[in-house]
């Protein structure tokens, strides 16, 4: 079984990493609402990278979790 302390780290380093991307997002969509098309481009590309590790981490969380 894993440690318990360590289940809640995993849990909040992924949760850390959705509130990242969703900030990401909120700012590429206000980006395209005030027709900044290159800033609303790099929001999203960091908005995926962030999506990207939170999905990564959410699994590690979630398996640790399981064990």
């Amino acid at each position: 079984m894993t440690n318990t302390n360590e289940s809640s780290a995993l849990h909040k380093k992924a949760a850390g990493d959705h509130e990242a991307a969703a900030k990401h997002h909120q700012k590429a969509a206000e980006s395209h609402d005030q027709n900044k098309l290159s800033d609303a481009k790099v929001s999203a590309k960091s908005a995926m990278d962030s999506s990207d590790a939170a999905h990564k981490n959410t699994k590690v969380a979630c398996d640790s979790s399981a064990k």
